[in-house]
């Protein structure tokens, strides 16, 4: 996986930013009318398309399936209602939240694409009744999946993006700290630089999503 994953809550932001260089975002647009929905997933696989990006669609997995959509991701809460058998057929990769054990589990179970382990440290993204895993967690969670990767998620920022890679994620995923920048465009630049530095170790080599 590409080590930095980007998550945008609308196309516009998706438009704005996948020029400079984003090989993986998400869309992860909430509480939207189906039609809105339906045209914002349409407006984002069109950009991404343009740019070589790989655009992973978060919860709408139906809507994945018949807009050509290639990858999505899916919480716990999704998978007791996504068809899993209906995806793979249509060759949808899908990525799956964890956040203790017992998640974990269920997801290897499932043969996911990636994993997603969080939040890392406390964000502001929305409400959690999970407390911060920590930097440990991450390493716990890479020696469970072995080569399967894992993507990490929750507070970090440019900054912490090497320490959760060193630790053994293969990617780092960023909703609030690009979204609410004075400036997203040069703070998804200092994400680009701190994600693909050359001191990270080499088997963290950016590839596809």
């Amino acid at each position: 996986m590409d080590r930095f994953y980007l998550i945008c809550a609308d196309a516009a932001l998706i438009e704005r930013l996948v020029p400079l260089g984003v090989r993986t975002v998400q869309l992860r647009a909430k509480g939207l009318a189906p039609a809105a929905l339906r045209a914002e997933a349409r407006r984002a696989r069109d950009i991404c398309g343009r740019h070589g990006a790989t655009l992973i669609l978060n919860d709408h997995w139906r809507l994945a399936l018949d807009l050509g959509i290639d990858w999505v991701h899916l919480g716990q809460e999704d998978l007791d209602g996504a068809d899993i058998p209906d995806l793979r057929r249509a060759g949808v990769r899908f990525g799956l939240s964890t956040h203790d054990e017992a998640e974990l589990d269920r997801a290897l179970a499932l043969d996911p694409a990636y994993v997603a382990l969080g939040p890392i440290w406390p964000t502001l993204l929305k409400q959690m009744k999970w407390a911060p895993q920590g930097i440990g967690r991450v390493a716990e969670w890479k020696r469970r999946i072995g080569a399967l990767p894992l993507v990490a998620i929750g507070g970090i920022t440019p900054e912490r993006a090497p320490l959760v890679l060193e630790a053994g994620a293969d990617s780092a995923a960023v909703v609030t700290d690009i979204a609410t920048a004075p400036d997203p465009e040069a703070r998804c630049r200092e994400w680009i630089r701190a994600t693909r530095g050359a001191g990270l170790a080499p088997d963290h080599a950016c590839g596809s999503p």
